[in-house]
């Protein structure tokens, strides 16, 4: 993927301007946090340990580090951190070999996008085989920029995959639009100073100040997402 591309003009009437649309993958753009679940429940099986679903709050939406060493700690199960990685990795790719779903209105907001020349980026906490998988799916002509966890030293709730993906596109990130399903999420895309769209998915999500919550993708368009930036102002 290429990160040279310019910010495309989305210039409102009063003059705001959406530079860049920065979305998250699972649990966002396709139907795939229980999935993780489920692979992370199958292989805790596997060596002798039941996940209270109380667990789950705490591993959604996190990187692959964090919500292993949890679970480890949790469980005291006798397995590396990189042993589990793999072990996960590979079960999870395993569920999507086949395709992913897609949630609700994900293909129609990315095709509105992509028609307008929106700079788009896919920002996940996700290694990047793990993306390239789910690409077949989403169409990585609907991306100018791709960036998974594994590719930077710290990923959400750290900002640093959203301030990363604005510097690639030379864009400003407050005026930027961050869509997540996580609170994880949503705590990096407002320390990064974007604007936030949540879309709860697994668990809820509280209403703050400064962010949106809408029940699905299905609410969000260009005009919206352009309106986020223009009340900014």
């Amino acid at each position: 993927m290429t990160s040279s591309i310019p910010a495309a003009d989305t210039r409102t009437a009063d003059g705001a301007t959406l530079q860049a649309v920065f979305l998250d993958l699972d649990g966002t753009l396709v139907d795939t946090e229980g999935f993780w679940w489920e692979a992370e429940a199958e292989v805790f099986a596997e060596l002798g340990h039941v996940l209270d679903e109380a667990h789950r709050e705490v591993v959604v939406g996190g990187p692959m580090s964090r919500s292993a060493s949890y679970l480890i700690e949790v469980t005291g199960a006798r397995i590396t951190l990189a042993e589990l990685t793999v072990l996960l990795n590979a079960r999870f790719a395993a569920r999507i070999a086949r395709g992913v779903p897609l949630m609700p209105g994900a293909r129609r907001l990315l095709t509105e996008l992509s028609a307008h020349g929106v700079p788009t980026a896919l920002v996940s906490a996700s290694h990047r085989t793990v993306i390239d998988r789910m690409l077949r799916s989403l169409g990585p002509e609907n991306f100018h920029l791709t960036l998974a966890g594994d590719e930077l030293s710290r990923t959400k709730p750290h900002p640093d995959p959203y301030l990363t993906a604005a510097a690639r596109l030379g864009v400003d990130p407050a005026r930027c639009a961050v869509v997540e399903d996580t609170v994880t999420g949503v705590t990096a895309g407002e320390a990064a100073g974007c604007r936030v769209v949540a879309v709860p998915s697994v668990m809820p999500i509280p209403a703050a100040a400064g962010r949106t919550v809408v029940g699905s993708l299905e609410e969000v368009d260009l005009p919206f997402l352009r309106s986020l930036i223009t009340e900014r102002q």
